[in-house]
């Protein structure tokens, strides 16, 4: 990493990746549908651009979703997961109106998820995200 990429802030310098995961209420293929999964992609890049973050990798599967951000400030990351899950779950359901069959309370997203925040093994962890297309998921300490 060089200074370029570092973001200055309050008297302060750095950078602040996170990765982030969660998935659907009961872990159902409720993103299965390539319509609903499009639509959440897109969503969650409308978000980021709103507060101002960079979506570096994103992997959309029908069961869960993978995120790896950056931010020009330090986050709170169960304030980066808020926005992203609130916002989304409101917006995927203003668009999609039958998702109200399946989850008539509008709790689409599992109270559960996944953070951390990323530093030297950035490559690592996007190679990860970007992989998870393939036929079986792999945990990220088994990736590298």
């Amino acid at each position: 990493m060089n200074d370029r990429d570092l973001y200055s802030h309050s008297y302060i310098k750095g950078c602040w990746d996170y990765y982030v995961e969660w998935a659907p209420k009961y872990r159902y293929d409720a993103l299965g549908k390539d319509s609903i999964r499009t639509d959440c992609e897109l969503i969650l890049q409308m978000i980021a651009v709103e507060h101002h973050w960079e979506i570096l990798e994103l992997a959309v599967m029908p069961d869960n979703v993978h995120i790896v951000l950056r931010t020009v400030q330090p986050e709170n990351s169960g304030k980066v997961l808020f926005y992203l899950k609130g916002r989304s779950s409101y917006e995927l359901f203003k668009k999609h109106p039958n998702m109200r069959k399946r989850y008539p309370k509008a709790h689409y997203w599992s109270r559960g998820n996944f953070c951390r925040t990323v530093g030297v093994d950035l490559d690592v962890t996007r190679d990860y995200v970007r992989n998870q297309a393939g036929a079986f998921q792999q945990r990220l300490n088994q990736y590298s």
